[in-house]
C-alpha cells in the first residue's frame, strides 16, 4: 500500500535526523499529504502527538550517547536544547533520573524504539459516509484549550462537558434557538497547534440571531466536507477508524479547518444520533 511505505519513509527521514532540525514540512511531503493531514494522522495512528514521539526518541538516544561517555553539555546541544539545564529537566522527566546519574550502570532508563507502521487484518466492519459541499455557515458558542495529547484530552473534555452543564450553556443555547432544552449541541473542534486545539460546545448561528459576549462566533467557511455516520456516537472510535481506515485509501485529505461532532435527537428520548464532519480535499 502506497500510504504504508510513504509513512515509513517519512519515519526514516525523521530518525535520521534526531540530532539536528526535523521538518515537519518535509516529512509530510515524503508521506505525500499536508502538514497538518499528517501531524492529525500521525497522533490517531501512533496514539501521541508527533512532537511527543519526536521528544521521547531524542532523550532515547541521548541516554545511549551518555552511556557511552558523551559529555552532558554535548549531547543536550546534539538533540537540540538551548542549555545543559533545560535538557537536564527534560532528561529527568522522561527518564526519572538526571544525565550524569546515568554513569551508575545499576540505573534504570527508559528506551522508546523507532515507530513504523504496518496493516493490521480487522473484521469487516463497514463505515457509511457520504462526501458532500456547503456553503459558508456560523456556528456560536463557549471553546476550551484541550491537550493533543489523547490521554489527557480524554478527562479535559468530559471535564468541560460537566463545566457547561453547571453554567446550564446548553440550556442557554437552546433557549436562544427556540429549541427543546434537552437538545444536544454540537462539538467543533479547530485551531489545531502541537500541544492543543479548541473544543467549542456549539449549535448553528442563524442570519439575524445575536447572541451574548459569554458566547465566541464561529465562522465557517465553504468547503468539501466528508460525513461519517456515528449512530451509537462512539466518537473517538470512529475519528481512530477516520485516521487508520478510511483516509489511508480513499484517495482524500483532510484541509486544515474546523471539524465536527454532530449530534441529533432529544437526550430525554433516547434518540440521540451522531455524525463526524472532517473538511477534505481530493489528493493531487
Amino acid at each position: 500500500m502506497d500510504w504504508l511505505t510513504h509513512m515509513n519513509e517519512a519515519m526514516e527521514y525523521m530518525e535520521a535526523h534526531l540530532a539536528d532540525e526535523i521538518s515537519y514540512a518535509r516529512a509530510a511531503q515524503i508521506a505525500c499529504c499536508s502538514t497538518y493531514h499528517f501531524q492529525r494522522m500521525f497522533s490517531y495512528v501512533a496514539g501521541i502527538p508527533l512532537s511527543e514521539y519526536i521528544r521521547r526518541r531524542r532523550l532515547t538516544l541521548a541516554a545511549f550517547a551518555l552511556q557511552k561517555g558523551a559529555k552532558v553539555i554535548d549531547t543536550a546541544l546534539k538533540f537540540g536544547y538551548e542549555s545543559p539545564e533545560a535538557f537536564s529537566r527534560a532528561f529527568k522527566k522522561l527518564h526519572g533520573v538526571s544525565p550524569v546519574e546515568v554513569r551508575d550502570r545499576s540505573i534504570s532508563l527508559k528506551a522508546y524504539p523507532k515507530m513504523t507502521f504496518s496493516i493490521t487484518i480487522k473484521g469487516d466492519v463497514e463505515m457509511n459516509y457520504r462526501i458532500t459541499q456547503r456553503e459558508a455557515f456560523r456556528m456560536f458558542g463557549v471553546y476550551a484549550e484541550i491537550s493533543t495529547d489523547q490521554k489527557i484530552a480524554f478527562g479535559q473534555i468530559p471535564q468541560f462537558f460537566e463545566k457547561c452543564d453547571e453554567e446550564r450553556i446548553p440550556d442557554e443555547i437552546n433557549a436562544l434557538l427556540g429549541r427543546f432544552p434537552d437538545n444536544h449541541t454540537i462539538s467543533a473542534l479547530y485551531d489545531y497547534s502541537e500541544k492543543s486545539f479548541k473544543y467549542m460546545l456549539c449549535q448553528f448561528l442563524p442570519k439575524g440571531l445575536t447572541v451574548g459576549e459569554k458566547f465566541t462566533v464561529l465562522d465557517v467557511p465553504a468547503a468539501t466536507w466528508a460525513v461519517f455516520d456515528v449512530p451509537d456516537c462512539e466518537m473517538q472510535t470512529m475519528w481512530g477508524r477516520i485516521w487508520t481506515e478510511w483516509f489511508p485509501s480513499s484517495g482524500y485529505e483532510t484541509v486544515e479547518g474546523i471539524q465536527f461532532e454532530m449530534y441529533y435527537g432529544l437526550a430525554s428520548h433516547g434518540n440521540v444520533t451522531g455524525e463526524i464532519w472532517v473538511p477534505v480535499r481530493k489528493k493531487g
